[in-house]
C-alpha cells in the first residue's frame, strides 16, 4: 500500500515516491530553538516527525532523519514578522537566568533529549546544533554570494530576492511572501533592496560583546536564522532530499528561506520534493503564547501528576492538518484511555494460552484489522484512524495470543510503548504480598491491608481485585 501525503508545495494530496527512486529516504525536521522549555504545541511537531518516520519504517523504507538544534541565530523579531530584527533568543535566555548564552544552550539541549525519550520518540539519526556548523554555513553563504544572490549592508549579508527572481527563480512557494509589507510590526531595515530579502549573516554591533560570535570572511558576527537548516540538511542529507518537516508557523516565512537559499547556494531543484507541516496546538479554544501563560511544557504536565505518553496518546487523537484544542480535561481522558488500554494488554498477556488453530472468520477479521490500519496510516497520517483501530482490534474476540501480536503491531506506529505492561511475570514477592495482603481483608484488617497495597503501589505496580483473585500490573 503507497504512502499518500499532502505536500505543502503542491498544495495537494501526493503518493510518496522517494526522490531518488528506492528505498532511501532522507528526511529533516526542524527542531527546537533551546533557549526554553519546549512547549507542548511545538513538541506536537515533532510527534508528527515521529509518526511519519514510523510509518515509513513501517512500509519498508530505509530512513535517514536529521533534526536540527537551533542554538544561535533565531532573533525575537520572528514573533513580529521580521526574523532578522530583536534580540537573539539564546542571548535573551542568559540574560533571564544569569548564566551564559552557551549554558543555555547546552541546558535546554538536553532537556530536549530527555523529552524525547519521555515521548518514545525515535531518536533522530543525528542532532546536529547549528554552533558546530559555523563553517558549513559561512561557505554557503560564500556561495549564495559568488552567485550574485547576496549582498552586503551595515548590519549584514542579504539574500537578494530580486536578484534570485530574475535569474528565472520562483520565490516564497510555500506562502504569499510577495503581500508581506514590512514595517507594519517591526521598523523598516532601509538598507534592504526589497522587504522580502533576509539575513544570512549579521554583524555583531559595534562596541558589544554577544556570548556567540565567530569570525568571517565579511566581520564578526553570527549566522542568520535560516541558513543553519539549508546547511546542516545539504550536509548531512545531500543538497536533494525527499521529505521537510515542521510546524505551520514556518511555512510563511522560514521554510521559503530555506528553499530560496539552498536552491541558489546549490543550484539544484528541487532542493525538497514533500513538505509536510503540523497544525497549530490550540489551548482551551484560543491561541497558546507564553505571554498568555499558557505555553505549557512536559515539565508543567508532569507537575501536575500527568505521564507522558498520555500526551502522546493525546496527540494521536487528531489529525496533523488540523488544529488540536488541548484541555486538562482532554488530558486526563487521554491518560485514562491510555491506562484502559494497558490493563486490555496486561490481561491479555496474562491469560495467553498460546497458538491454536485458528477459524477461517478469525483469519479474516485480522487480515481486515492489519489491512484497516495500514490504509489509516498511509492515508496522510490518518492516526486518528489508526487509533480506533487498535481499539477494535482491542475489543475484538480475536484469540489472545494474535490480538497481542497485533496490537504490537499497531504499537510499532502508535509508539505507545505497550509492550512494556505486558506482564508475563509478576516478582514473586509482589505475589507473596498480594496473598497477604487478601489474608488481612479476609480477617478484617484492612488498614493493613491499605499498607500492603501502598508497598506495591511504591514499587510501580498497581493490584486490581477480581472474581479470579488479586491482579498485579505496572502502574
Amino acid at each position: 500500500m503507497s504512502l499518500k501525503l499532502y505536500n505543502s508545495l503542491s498544495k495537494k494530496l501526493e503518493e510518496f515516491v522517494p526522490i531518488r527512486g528506492n528505498n532511501e529516504v532522507g528526511m529533516y525536521t526542524c527542531g527546537p530553538t533551546v533557549y526554553d522549555y519546549v512547549s507542548i504545541g511545538n513538541w506536537r511537531t515533532y510527534v508528527l516527525s515521529d509518526l511519519l518516520y514510523r510509518t515509513l519504517n513501517f512500509d519498508g523504507y530505509k530512513v535517514k532523519h536529521v533534526m536540527n538544534i537551533t542554538d544561535v541565530g533565531h532573533l525575537t523579531g520572528d514573533n513580529k514578522g521580521d526574523a532578522d530584527t530583536g534580540e537573539d533568543r539564546l542571548e535573551k535566555g542568559a540574560k533571564r537566568e544569569g548564566k551564559s548564552a552557551w549554558d543555555i544552550a547546552n541546558f535546554y539541549a538536553e532537556d530536549f533529549k530527555k523529552g524525547i525519550s519521555k515521548l518514545n520518540l525515535v531518536e533522530p539519526d543525528e542532532l546536529p546544533k547549528a554552533t558546530e556548523h559555523i563553517d558549513e554555513q559561512i561557505k554557503m553563504v560564500q556561495d549564495i554570494q559568488e552567485k550574485g544572490f547576496a549582498y552586503k549592508i551595515s548590519d549584514g549579508i542579504y539574500f537578494d530576492t530580486k536578484a534570485y527572481e530574475k535569474a528565472g527563480n520562483t520565490y516564497g512557494q510555500l506562502s504569499s511572501l510577495d503581500k508581506i509589507k514590512e514595517g507594519a510590526r517591526v521598523k523598516k531595515n532601509l538598507e534592504k533592496k526589497d522587504p522580502r530579502d533576509f539575513a544570512l549573516w549579521k554583524f555583531s554591533e559595534k562596541g558589544g560583546q554577544r556570548h556567540m560570535q565567530w569570525n568571517s570572511p565579511w566581520g564578526v558576527g553570527f549566522p542568520g536564522w535560516h541558513i543553519e537548516c539549508s546547511a546542516m540538511s545539504c550536509k548531512y542529507l545531500e543538497e536533494q532530499f525527499d521529505i521537510h518537516i515542521g510546524g505551520e508557523d514556518l511555512r510563511s516565512i522560514h521554510h521559503p528561506n530555506e528553499i530560496a537559499q539552498s536552491e541558489a547556494a546549490t543550484g539544484k531543484k528541487p532542493f525538497v520534493k514533500y513538505w509536510v507541516h503540523g497544525a497549530f496546538l490550540q489551548v482551551d479554544g484560543g491561541r497558546m503564547g507564553k505571554s498568555l501563560g499558557n505555553a505549557y511544557t512536559l515539565q508543567d504536565l508532569e507537575k501536575k501528576g500527568y505521564e507522558l505518553l498520555a500526551l502522546r496518546y493525546f496527540y494521536l487523537t487528531g489529525h496533523y492538518q488540523k488544529p488540536l484544542n488541548f484541555t486538562w480535561e482532554g488530558l486526563e481522558a487521554a491518560q485514562n484511555s491510555l491506562k484502559n488500554l494497558r490493563e486490555i494488554i496486561n490481561d491479555l498477556a496474562d491469560t495467553d494460552t498460546g497458538r491454536n488453530e485458528l477459524s477461517s472468520d478469525k483469519l479474516q477479521k485480522i487480515d481486515k484489522l492489519r489491512s484497516k490500519f495500514s490504509e489509516a496510516i498511509n492515508n496522510n497520517l490518518n492516526m486518528p484512524e489508526a487509533l480506533s483501530t487498535a481499539w477494535e482490534a482491542a475489543k475484538s474476540n480475536i484469540p489472545s495470543t494474535d490480538k497481542l501480536d497485533l496490537l504490537y503491531l499497531f504499537d510499532e506506529i502508535l509508539g505507545l510503548d505497550l509492550r512494556k505492561f505486558a506482564l508475563t511475570k509478576v516478582p514473586d514477592e509482589l505475589m507473596l504480598l498480594a496473598q497477604k495482603r487478601i489474608n488481612m481483608r479476609q480477617k478484617g484488617e484492612f488498614e493493613k491491608a491499605d499498607q500492603i497495597r501502598k508497598k506495591i503501589e511504591e514499587r510501580g505496580y498497581k493490584i486490581k481485585d477480581t472474581s479470579d483473585g488479586p491482579k498485579i500490573s505496572l502502574n
